[in-house]
């Protein structure tokens, strides 16, 4: 099929792409990397009257150092995210979730305010915005605002975005403590949606004791969600004395998985705990080895 019929703007700045936003309102729709939009607009799953090319518009690239964290402008592409060496030193779970998005094919124009502003509960980028308490930059003609990723997932393909607003960049604060962090996902086949994933962060204080943990779920909610009784459960403990498998477990009362044509509900929340098991223990051996200087 071929999309329905829509006039093409191609702006290149923030102000233009804004202005056009708040002058046609729903008709209108940016495009960021187009790889959900594209192949959407192509069955005609949805239409617009107007689509906005951000492509053009340099001020949303690149990966900057930001008090510590990092912002990275919502059309950096999600190979750039991948390979970005500021990027892996600051915001190592970003890194390590990046591989996991499709093929490299889709992370070569795939852009990472566009993941975030899909708001697909699947995908990774979302999952690791929430753990990590990243917050969404946003510009309209009326000015800019931040939100908090707490807030900007609303429901499934739904966010705090109004129609006339532009994500133009993702903030990550930074980790200034020992710290260990890891991905993973369970897929039909490499590059699939995920079925489920866990994206995982823990920092010890002077004491050798965990003091931050921060757990985020895809795959089996309506948004992405964070396992906050498992965080609450790591808190206080001496690495030795975390059981990855145990605390995982808890994670299932964290989720609200549905069913559909590729797993049941049940199954969501049982690959979603053994997942949050894993990474746990690798976050936990990462720490573990790091304290004896491997």
């Amino acid at each position: 099929m071929k999309p329905a019929p829509f006039e093409y703007h191609a702006p290149e700045t923030v102000a233009d792409v804004v202005g056009l936003l708040a002058e046609y309102g729903d008709d209108a729709k940016p495009l960021a990397g187009g790889q959900s939009l594209v192949p959407m607009l192509a069955m005609r799953l949805t239409r617009f009257e107007c689509l906005v090319d951000l492509n053009r518009v340099d001020e949303l690239f690149g990966v900057a150092p930001r008090d510590g964290g990092i912002r990275i402008a919502a059309m950096t592409r999600q190979a750039d995210v991948e390979t970005d060496p500021v990027v892996a030193e600051r915001v190592p779970l970003l890194h390590l979730a990046t591989p996991h998005i499709g093929h490299f094919q889709i992370r070569n124009r795939g852009t990472i305010g566009g993941s975030i502003a899909h708001a697909d509960p699947a995908s990774e980028y979302p999952a690791v915005m929430l753990a990590l308490d990243g917050t969404a930059e946003i510009a309209s003609v009326s000015g800019t605002r931040e939100v908090p990723a707490a807030e900007f997932f609303e429901s499934t393909f739904m966010s705090a975005l109004a129609a006339d607003e532009l994500l133009v960049a993702v903030r990550f604060p930074a980790w200034d403590q020992p710290a260990g962090f890891a991905f993973d996902e369970i897929a039909r086949r490499s590059g699939d949606f995920a079925l489920a994933g866990a994206a995982v962060g823990i920092g010890l204080d002077s004491t050798g004791r965990i003091d931050r943990a921060a757990v985020g779920m895809l795959g089996v909610g309506p948004t992405p969600l964070r396992a906050s009784t498992v965080e609450s459960a790591l808190m206080g403990l001496a690495v030795g004395d975390a059981d990855p498998v145990e605390i995982g477990h808890l994670a299932a009362g964290d989720m609200e998985p549905v069913g559909d044509v590729h797993a049941g509900a049940d199954y969501r929340r049982r690959a979603g705990s053994t997942l949050v098991g894993r990474v746990l223990a690798r976050a936990l051996s990462q720490l573990s080895q790091e304290a004896n200087g491997g």
